[in-house]
């Protein structure tokens, strides 16, 4: 089945035969075994032994049940495995997440399981879970991915901020109204999530007349959006995740606070709803819920 599987796939016997590791004379005579106990070929062959192998239209309609039943195989391996020392957890996040929010809180996990080894995928892009072997993640969005589970982490507010240095000795934004005069700094990291919010939208919030909030520094890093507001470049329109920490540690400066302006979009823990059971995975996901818990 797996010669079957693997010479479908390559649509050849010889690149076959690289990836199992045998002969192709020794691929072609496991899937003719095949054939003869089926009693129907799997495969047109054109002559010359040179063309593609094209399966068959029965052998096309079996083939991913074949996929699907390998990938289980593959996943009760790991189970009878176990949780060796060695046992390495995959982990997709944003660029962003990861340098502000997931790292400087990771020694905590790597405490409590000290045992698994985590590797960062930072892909700005969605992944595939299955094609990148990856374990769990985090993504932001409005909660549905197809294929995988998801469970909401951590909500999220959006409002401006800046380095305390701009507010040092002045009078400065005291108003809503003034930032019309101040260089805005435009997180366009979520161009394209319908609903995220912009500085157009925060400023009507705010009831800002005739306000459109277009001018200004853009930036298609939510990470690189609060160094430019930390280095003193301008006002950022910050994600509450993202600046959490920097407003704690004094970098940033919350402005008008007393506008709350929630965003539509969210934070997910995100998993193959499969592999849920497997301790690794379910032990990061019951830690970032207790560390989003203790940031709320």
């Amino acid at each position: 089945m797996r010669a079957f599987e693997v010479s479908a796939r390559h649509q050849s016997f010889s690149a076959a035969a690289a990836e199992l590791n045998v002969t192709p004379a020794a691929v072609g005579q496991l899937v003719r075994t095949l054939e003869e106990w089926l009693g129907a070929p799997l495969f047109h062959r054109a002559a010359g032994g040179r063309a593609r192998l094209i399966p068959t239209e029965a052998a096309q309609r079996a083939l991913p049940e074949i996929r699907a039943g390998f990938d289980r195989l593959a996943l009760g391996l790991e189970r009878l495995k176990g949780e060796n020392s060695n046992s390495v957890l995959t982990v997709t996040v944003s660029p962003a997440f990861a340098a502000n929010w997931l790292l400087p809180r990771m020694d905590r996990f790597q405490a409590i399981c000290p045992d698994t080894n985590v590797r960062l995928d930072t892909n700005p892009n969605a992944v595939d879970f299955v094609s990148n072997r990856i374990d769990i993640g985090v993504r932001y969005g409005q909660g549905s991915w197809p294929g995988l589970a998801a469970e909401k982490l951590m909500d999220e507010e959006v409002y401006p901020v800046c380095s305390p240095d701009m507010l040092r000795g002045t009078d400065r934004l005291k108003n809503p109204a003034e930032l019309e005069h101040e260089t805005l700094i435009h997180d366009l990291s979520m161009d394209g999530h319908v609903g995220f919010p912009t500085w157009t939208a925060w400023l009507q919030k705010a009831g800002v007349a005739a306000a459109s909030g277009a001018r200004g520094m853009k930036i298609n890093n939510s990470a690189a959006v609060l160094q430019a507001a930390i280095g003193g470049h301008g006002i950022a329109l910050a994600r509450s995740v993202m600046a959490r920490d920097d407003l704690a540690s004094g970098k940033l400066v919350r402005l008008f606070s007393g506008i709350r302006f929630c965003s539509p979009l969210a934070y997910y823990v995100v998993y193959d709803a499969d592999h849920a059971g497997l301790p690794r995975i379910r032990a990061f996901r019951d830690w970032l819920m207790l560390e989003a818990e203790g940031g709320r």
